[in-house]
């Protein structure tokens, strides 16, 4: 069973539970794996987190913060904020009690999947994260692969952060992770957006296409604001498209019910063919936002 398709666009403050901003659980969502969860702190603040069944990533958004867990003590520098380059975060273990204490202050999404095999708490090196240039033209954006599959070990929970800027498309072509396959694997996904505000603080918008095929329908078309949540239960999802004048981040959390931990994708053949357009086409100039220890160009056939 999945949400309504109301239920599947979720605007800032309107999924806020007990301690936390946006609280997305499988209950909630009405499907079985992925969690995302954005704790607010402020200066001095401290949250102790029980993990459940869950493995969770403890992922900085703006500020920095120290985890506690099972003896071991992780800092993490965190960052100003999204647009400012990929962060270190912290991987927590189904069944464990974690605190989490921000002397600045800050907010932190917590990255969760139903987990079945029990792993170390670890740091993850913000330096340790591959940076993507995915794409070509008006269809570039940057990929931050903290925690995808090959690149940080975990049992479920899959993570990525997208920047796409101001003009651009990004999750295009369309594509969708519903079905398991040799060349798909079944995945559910939350999409957690964060919009650049225009001059003098001017609010920024983006817009995130999701829909379904015959068997399985489903239709969004929701113009997301800073810090909305759309759900991708299954079918198509793309493009999620940045406002002229306004950078678009958001932060992908997956997980579903296969043995494998695997991110494999198939476009919708009606819009794949713009992948064959990027070979000659340059990367936006405008990326990366940051600079990158090192980046890789084009070839990637992700979304």
């Amino acid at each position: 069973m999945t949400a309504p398709d109301r239920d599947l666009h979720l605007p800032a403050g309107t999924a806020a539970a007990g301690p936390y901003a946006l609280e997305v659980t499988p209950e909630s969502a009405g499907w079985g794996h992925t969690s995302l969860r954005v704790l607010e702190l402020a200066a001095g603040g401290t949250h102790t987190l029980d993990t459940g069944p869950d493995e969770v990533l403890v992922v900085p958004l703006e500020g920095g913060l120290t985890v506690t867990c099972e003896g071991t003590e992780l800092t993490l520098a965190g960052r100003s904020g999204v647009f400012a380059g990929p962060t270190d975060f912290a991987y927590l273990p189904l069944g464990a009690t974690a605190t989490l204490t921000s002397r600045g202050g800050g907010r932190f999404a917590l990255c969760g999947a139903r987990a079945r095999r029990r792993l170390p708490v670890r740091h993850g090196p913000a330096a340790d994260v591959p940076v993507e240039l995915r794409g070509a033209g008006r269809c570039s954006r940057q990929v931050n692969n903290f925690a995808t599959a090959g690149v940080f070990e975990a049992d479920a929970v899959i993570a990525c952060e997208v920047l796409t800027p101001g003009g651009n498309w990004s999750s295009y072509p369309p594509h969708k992770h519903d079905e398991t396959s040799e060349v798909e694997s079944e995945l559910e996904e939350v999409y957690y957006f964060e919009v650049s505000p225009g001059p003098q603080g001017r609010p920024g918008l983006a817009y995130h296409r999701v829909y379904g095929t015959a068997d399985r329908p489903v239709d969004v078309l929701a113009e997301v604001r800073d810090r909305d949540v759309v759900l991708v239960p299954h079918g198509w999802h793309g493009p999620s498209i940045a406002a002229p004048g306004h950078d678009l981040y958001y932060l992908n959390v997956m997980a579903g019910p296969g043995p494998e931990r695997d991110w494999r994708i198939v476009d919708d053949p009606d819009h794949a063919w713009i992948r064959g357009t990027w070979a000659d086409e340059p990367v936006d100039p405008r990326l990366p936002l940051h600079a990158p220890a090192g980046t890789a160009q084009n070839g990637e056939s992700r979304p």
